[in-house]
């Protein structure tokens, strides 16, 4: 296939400085969990996105110095010569495939305790530090050593980098994590010398950076600013006039500006608030103050978006993290004329989870990343059968078309049937969710992949039980019949069931997913599963007319979503809808008059009144097809939610790895089932 030719000036050459980029395609800097611990996976998967035809792929943050040690964050570090060997290895592998290599230097200012290094933390004032585990540090404000310090401190890192082979070495001041934003900012910034007060002087420092950072590399590496164009503080932070007139006032003295938003939920948001292209807005302006490339990000998985931004010159270059972790091979499927084989990300931030877990990234829709050197597996290619077995899959949803799909591709004549209507499982009802559309696109790309394939066949309305599964004669069956919610109460906090009332109006979200609804015009929605769930069925009841009241044993609605950096957003939107919210309560009985709790620090009982309640506890696998199989003597196994219920990334991954090691010699459960990089000791 050829290229569309409307999408051309996507694979025009872009001139950054003294260097070049192939096309316009920029991966730019995203955490990933790996960082200094894992360096030859976040090699691999750096060097697979080059493989995939982005032109300039970046690093994460990288700390420049023990006073900048984000600990427990898995970041990378330049703090000495010690990291050039594990910083040179992943630029080597970038350009194994012609692309540019970005290294994002950082120094996290107030946002890095410290924890690890034990180094006294600094900031442009003293306040606070500021992480996720609120710990009791303070950074002490900075004089005029420590600013002399700290620019020598950042071109050391720079030459280090340059050593390391980098194209681009980045000044960061974005997202509220990079020091130079936080001088910028009149929300951390209170100096009455020349580095605060007015915009000229709170820019200064950054201003000088930039210098120094040319002056020791620029001679052959590009110098990028990544900066925040909002901090949404109003007139107490950065507002993006204020960040346009900064900009105006170094136009044309780095390379490149790499536009953000500020914090980094805000930079980040899922699909579930945002949509495609929303931070254009917000950098819409920067194109007239600079002759400069500029770099946004807005989600972009379509090429006559990305088209669109270009010609209408909101930006010179498409940056992407997430739609790059999708799919690595983006640019190439583009440039081949493979539009319809995208892997579109679905903008659920299961990949943040990796930075917030400090675990390696893995992806909803693409299971391969993070595996690249751990597994050796590839987004595209995957090694061709090894006998003439044929499979069937029962099950259509995630991880049964994700196994359908992965074996077809390496050449076995494959079934899938599904009792359902319609394929795709739980990723079929829950898209059907507020804000949860996108999510469809999981179903979406693996069905299109399927009908290319004439060894792989679907039917659905197919309802086996054991014995018509065994008479189909296949010569292995795999059992993705996924999970059930329990409506006994059992979840996180309570593990064994509890007393429900036989005349309680009870339903779970499998109900509600079914089209069932409550009885009563005022229900309690009970969450204690913590993800997504619970708040999205709290939003479809408000807006069926249905008075909320949303009870959890945790302290916020939807806690485990501040790891995908949206939980501030739901619970706004809950109080917005007028749902109210208790927290700290754990489930002790339902009703018939609705649910008894009990305080989690005090024991105390409360009675909360309803006529309706909805349990989002957590799920069983539905696996009695898969044991009555194996009862049977039938080659047959059980994957995803039917092994054990998880997140959709787990089921699309089980599906992925049941196809890699299908046929493959046993694996003794004494063997680590991946590789891992191991610490090469230090002499005493």
């Amino acid at each position: 296939m050829t290229r569309d030719p409307r999408y051309d000036i996507l694979f025009e050459p872009i001139r950054i400085g003294p260097v070049t980029a192939r096309n316009r395609f920029y991966q730019v800097p995203h955490c990933n969990g790996m960082g200094y611990r894992d360096a030859s996976a976040l090699a691999a998967m750096r060097g697979m996105k080059a493989e995939g035809g982005w032109a300039v792929v970046c690093t994460e943050m990288v700390e420049v110095h023990p006073m900048s040690d984000v600990a427990p964050y898995v970041e990378l570090r330049n703090w000495d010569d010690q990291d050039i060997p594990t910083l040179a290895r992943i630029a080597e592998k970038i350009h194994e495939h012609q692309s540019l290599a970005g290294l994002e230097l950082c120094h996290s200012g107030y946002t890095a305790a410290n924890l690890y290094s034990r180094e006294a933390p600094m900031a442009p004032m003293a306040m606070n530090t500021s992480t996720y585990h609120f710990d009791p540090v303070h950074a002490r404000a900075m004089d005029k050593q420590d600013i002399k310090d700290l620019r020598r401190i950042h071109r050391a890192a720079a030459l280090r980098g340059k050593k390391a082979g980098y194209d681009l070495i980045y000044v960061y001041a974005g997202h509220g994590l990079g020091i130079f934003q936080q001088f910028l900012s009149r929300a951390t910034n209170d100096r009455v010398d020349e580095y605060g007060g007015s915009l000229a002087n709170r820019a200064r420092l950054l201003r000088e950076v930039i210098e120094d950072t040319k002056e020791a590399v620029g001679d052959s590496c590009a110098v990028p600013v990544r900066i925040a164009m909002s901090e949404f503080l109003g007139s107490d932070g950065l507002e993006p006039q204020e960040v346009e007139d900064a900009i105006a006032m170094m136009a044309e003295l780095p390379d490149l500006w790499d536009l953000s938003l500020s914090a980094w939920p805000k930079d980040s948001q899922t699909s579930r608030f945002s949509e495609e292209g929303f931070q254009e807005p917000y950098i819409k302006g920067v194109k007239k103050l600079t002759t400069k490339p500029v770099v946004g990000v807005g989600r972009y998985t379509s090429p006559d978006a990305m088209v669109r931004v270009i010609r209408q010159g909101i930006m010179d270059m498409i940056g992407a993290a997430r739609p790059s972790i999708a799919d690595p091979y983006l640019p190439k499927k583009i440039e081949e004329g493979r539009v319809d084989d995208i892997r579109e990300c679905i903008g659920c931030n299961i990949c943040v989870t990796g930075d917030y877990t400090k675990t390696p990234l893995r992806c909803t829709q693409n299971p391969s990343m993070g595996e690249e050197w751990r597994k050796g597996w590839h987004p595209e290619r995957i090694r061709a059968k090894a006998s003439e077995a044929r499979v069937l899959v029962i099950g259509a949803g995630p991880a049964g078309l994700e196994a359908g799909r992965a074996l077809g591709q390496r050449g076995y004549h494959v079934t899938i049937a599904d009792r359902a209507h319609e394929a795709g499982g739980r990723v079929a009802r829950e898209c059907r969710l507020p804000g949860l559309a996108a999510w469809g696109r999981v179903r979406d790309w693996r069905l299109l992949q399927i009908g290319k394939m004439a060894n792989v066949d679907l039917y659905l309305d197919s309802d086996l039980n054991p014995d018509t599964a065994l008479e189909f004669g296949a010569d292995f069956i795999v059992c993705a019949t996924g999970a059930l919610w329990r409506r006994d109460g059992a979840g996180h906090h309570q593990h064994l069931p509890v007393a429900v009332d036989g005349a309680a109006d009870v339903l779970t979200p499998d109900d509600l997913l079914s089209g069932r609804r409550p009885k009563a015009r005022e229900a309690i929605v009970f969450d204690d599963d913590h993800y997504y769930m619970a708040s999205v069925l709290a939003e479809l009841l408000v807006k069926e007319g249905i008075k909320v009241t949303y009870v959890t044993p945790a302290s916020i609605a939807a806690a485990y979503t501040v790891n995908t950096m949206e939980q501030k957003l739901i619970q706004r939107r809950l109080l917005e809808l007028g749902v109210t919210i208790i927290a700290g309560e754990a489930l002790s009985e339902v009703t018939g008059q609705g649910l008894i709790t009990s305080c989690i620090y005090t024991g105390k009982e409360r009675r909360h009144t309803a006529g309706s309640v909805v349990l989002v506890t957590s799920r069983k696998a539905d696996d009695a097809l898969y044991r009555e199989l194996k009862e049977r003597g039938a080659h047959a196994t059980a994957i995803g939610d039917a092994w054990v219920p998880a997140a959709i990334a787990h089921a699309v991954y089980a599906g992925r790895r049941f196809a890699e090691e299908f046929d493959g010699k046993p694996r003794d459960i004494l063997e680590t089932p991946f590789r891992r990089e191991m610490i090469a000791l230090s002499v005493p």
